[in-house]
């Protein structure tokens, strides 16, 4: 294995090598936070064939993976290094393609099957596929597969593996969600986080003094000059949350509203669109936005100064999570000047001002536009519609690539799905002319 990993290139270990093979290779559960382009294949791999006994033809190894791009560069990999070993067999087992072809593969036999939950779950459900052998099992990119909704397929595919196993968990962020699937199927898993969440230095605080007739207009000049793709702007109360989001509209910005006043529907759909980067900026009240995790949160926005300089860091805590950085930017009035002065005493420093007249629109003149769109598809569970169908809808019978999907949530009556802003109408064309799960569906963009 040694002169393998020399020959492929393996020098030296990366981070995530290096903290989780010790823990990995004693056969200790694992939960590690690591990007990808961080050498994470590697790092679950080498105990996987480690584990393995090559002699003994049954799926000792089942790496579960959100797409099908992911799972065939994993495999390529997993092949790669398993080169060291006589004859392991690794197969790919993912929606979007024939069933069929699949089904030839697995009467042969694997040592290690790489797929995706939706896919796995089938196999499993016809029988084709036995995991009675399994030894490990490995969770690539969870963070993932949970926002594109396949929380409860991998849980019926964690309830077909062995008790005796060890389970290895990747993930470049750790919401609740991720934490409460590790805690259901592992067993006191060791944890490793390279980044230092909420690093101070990951967010750039700035301050800058307005009169009241500038307020708002300022939002949209910040939004102009920094162009970030995900913003959530706090306001004190929901009058100013309406106003604010008429006046960003009328800018043609994507902004919309989140306050007490909303009903549950329309507040999931709002929610839907903001963590689908389906609209540029979320405008709510502290109580709206209370337990709101969003990933990938380029900028807060402090429309008014809270009374409470603990919320205010809590406000700008959204931002620069998982090792990402990020702004928080506040709009102070004369008036504001002693709340100022409060969040400087918690936060241990003088804040950053700077002049407004430093705020200059994009070179390009170009406004803010959400990277994607979100298309709602009527019809969820209670249709039996699940992620990888609509996933499948849109790969195998559109045409469009993995990359240009982003998250899946299936309801109960509805499905919300995101895709590139650029392909939006001829995905929405395509699902209303075509099928997803052999049925028509009606399909409308959000």
């Amino acid at each position: 294995m040694l002169a393998t990993l020399q020959q492929l290139g393996y020098l030296s270990m990366t981070p995530i090598q290096a903290a989780s093979l010790p823990l990995t290779l004693a056969g200790r559960d694992l939960i590690a936070q690591a990007k990808t382009g961080s050498g994470k294949t590697a790092a679950f791999t080498l105990p996987l064939l480690a584990n393995l006994n090559p002699r003994r033809f049954a799926v000792q190894a089942l790496v579960l993976c959100p797409t099908r791009e992911l799972a065939d560069q994993v495999t390529q990999e997993i092949r790669r290094l398993a080169r060291a070993e006589d004859n392991i067999k690794t197969l790919t087992l993912c929606g979007g393609v024939p069933i069929r072809n699949q089904l030839a593969s697995l009467a042969h036999g694997a040592h290690i099957i790489v797929g995706t939950p939706g896919r796995i779950l089938d196999h499993l459900q016809r029988e084709t596929l036995s995991l009675e052998a399994l030894n490990t099992l490995v969770l690539d990119e969870a963070d993932r597969m949970l926002d594109m909704g396949f929380a409860e397929d991998i849980a019926q595919v964690v309830a077909h593996c062995p008790k005796a196993r060890q389970t290895l968990l990747f993930s470049a962020t750790y919401p609740d969600g991720v934490a409460s699937m590790a805690g259901k199927f592992m067993r006191d898993p060791q944890e490793i986080t390279l980044t230092e969440r909420h690093a101070a230095t990951k967010i750039r605080q700035r301050f800058y003094e307005v009169t009241e007739s500038e307020r708002l207009h300022a939002v949209g000049l910040l939004l102009n000059h920094f162009r970030p793709a995900s913003t959530l702007a706090f306001c004190n109360t929901k009058q100013q949350c309406r106003d604010l989001v008429a006046v960003l509209q009328s800018q043609g910005i994507v902004a919309l509203e989140l306050h007490g006043d909303l009903d549950q529907r329309d507040r999931d759909q709002v929610l839907v669109r903001f963590a689908n980067r389906s609209c540029s900026v979320l405008v709510a009240t502290d109580v709206a936005a209370r337990g709101l995790d969003i990933a990938q949160l380029e900028a807060v926005i402090n429309v008014d100064i809270t009374p409470d300089p603990e919320v205010h860091v809590h406000r700008v805590g959204r931002t620069g999570r998982a090792d990402e950085e990020g702004w928080a930017f506040s709009l102070a009035s004369l008036d504001e000047m002693g709340r100022v002065g409060r969040i400087d005493v918690l936060q241990g420093g003088a804040s950053a001002w700077h002049p407004l007249s430093e705020l200059t629109p994009a070179a390009d003149g170009k406004t803010l536009t959400p990277p994607m769109t979100t298309i709602q598809i009527l019809g969820g569970r209670k249709e039996k519609i699940r992620p990888g169908d609509v996933l499948g809808a849109l790969t195998k019978d559109l045409g469009i690539e993995g990359t240009k999907i982003g998250k899946i949530n299936v309801n109960d009556f509805s499905t919300y799905v995101a895709v590139d802003s650029a392909i939006a109408k001829d995905a929405l064309r395509g699902l209303n002319a075509g099928k997803v799960k052999g049925k028509s569906v009606k399909a409308r963009l959000l």
